[in-house]
């Protein structure tokens, strides 16, 4: 158990630093990665402008942060929690699954999906 939690720690380390060098550069440059999606399609995918909305959140501008992506912000507590949930399980008995989770990430991507639809048409 010790051994996965300092994994878990060490790669949770590692994707903040990432995360945090990416926002450091985005609000210094204003370059972003660009959205696959949107670049073929013209279209807006479920997650554009998550980019946005975390650097906007960093600020503490949680309104600005609402409007460039809607659904992951609102959502944002519930993948918090599953996130947590998974860290546990696999911390504890070393697995991942676990039935509330996996309907959780299913509704989320279900969510994503109609959003994705309704962003683009409305």
């Amino acid at each position: 158990m010790a051994k996965r939690r300092k994994k878990v720690i060490f790669v949770a380390l590692i994707l903040v630093g990432i995360g945090a060098a990416y926002a450091v550069f985005y609000r210094l440059t204003g370059f972003g990665i660009p959205c696959v999606f949107h670049l073929i399609t013209g279209l807006d995918c479920p997650g554009c402008g998550s980019t946005r909305m975390f650097v906007s959140i960093t600020k503490l501008e949680f309104a600005e942060a609402f409007h460039y992506n809607p659904a992951v912000f609102c959502m944002l507590p519930l993948m918090i929690a599953v996130a947590a949930r998974y860290i546990y399980l696999y911390i504890r008995y070393g697995r991942f699954r676990d039935k509330w989770a996996d309907r959780a990430v299913w509704a989320m991507i279900a969510v994503l999906l109609v959003f994705g639809v309704l962003r683009n048409v409305l």
